[in-house]
């Protein structure tokens, strides 16, 4: 029987990733109705300018500070220019929409960098503490960390904040939030700006986690769909819990003969579960 104390540990540094860009994609939909599958292209994005800056010799925060802000920038551009005009469309429609704003990312990542992986290090990755007699590195706790607090920030800020109170407004009924004088284009804009800062974020822990190459980071957005799902794309703590979920059972499969080959399938194994058990209860995931 393999030890899987490593595993599950590493699978929770993982999972809190895809929690945080889930974290992300229900932000942006709560006040957009956007599903945003451009989420892990932005972050991939993001880590190569990082990775660009850092490699000249200057600070590593300054470089992970410029990949935020890059993606950060591209994610208001996109939210200000080309997602008001398809804010009447159907909600499949905006979503193939992004995917077409990933595929353009990719393309331009890939053209500009390559696609041979690269290295991103934090100087913390080889400072560890033990847990259990796990050997718990210093960014993997950091992960964890971020993504709990950035979670609980983000509900408290949608909860008490005017702003994040017409995000909510807004996505219940945009056309009465505009009557009622709440600036839906505005919010909106935040909305982006929040969700792109995010996923830059998520692409650069990823990058050090997992693997810095843009194909990679780009379908990252995956799992952390897969985590959004699990909450319905409303529900924040669901989302925690999901994203940890199939960060775990991903790494679990990892030391498992004849399972570790698919290990890769568990955010669609989790994701169909929950659509699935959404539609017997008769709950509509995307709203019209």
């Amino acid at each position: 029987m393999p030890n899987f104390s490593p595993f599950i540990i590493a699978g929770l540094s993982t999972g809190a990733i895809y929690v945080l860009s889930g974290v992300g994609l229900v932000v942006l939909y709560r006040a957009s109705g956007v599903l945003n599958l451009a989420q892990g292209a932005l972050g991939a994005l993001a880590a190569l300018i990082a990775w660009s800056i850092i490699n000249t010799g200057t600070s590593l925060w300054l470089g992970w500070l410029a990949g935020i802000v890059a993606a950060t920038l591209l994610s208001l551009v996109y939210g200000r220019l080309v997602a008001p005009r398809l804010s009447q469309s159907d909600p499949v429609v905006r979503a193939v929409a992004t995917l077409g704003f990933a595929l353009v990312l990719l393309g331009f990542v890939e053209f500009i960098w390559g696609e041979w992986p690269r290295s991103l290090r934090l100087p913390i990755d080889t400072m560890a503490f033990e847990v259990l007699g796990v050997r718990v590195t210093y960014t993997r706790a950091l992960a964890i960390i971020l993504a709990l607090a950035i979670t609980v920030g983000v509900m408290l800020f949608l909860g008490r904040s005017r702003l994040g109170l017409q995000m909510r407004a807004s996505a219940n009924d945009r056309e009465i939030s505009a009557l009622i004088g709440i600036p839906i284009l505005r919010v909106d804009g935040w909305a982006w700006v929040l969700s792109g800062a995010i996923a830059g974020l998520s692409g650069l822990m990823l990058a050090d986690l997992v693997r810095l190459q843009a194909v990679i980071l780009t379908f990252m957005v995956i799992p952390a769909i897969a985590a959004a799902i699990v909450g319905r794309l409303r529900s924040l703590p669901a989302t925690v819990i999901g994203g940890l979920a199939i960060g775990v059972v991903e790494a679990v499969a990892t030391p498992v003969p004849g399972v570790a080959d698919y290990r890769s399938a568990a955010p669609f194994v989790v994701a169909a579960a929950t659509l699935l058990w959404l539609q017997r209860r008769g709950i509509t995931l995307l709203r019209p």
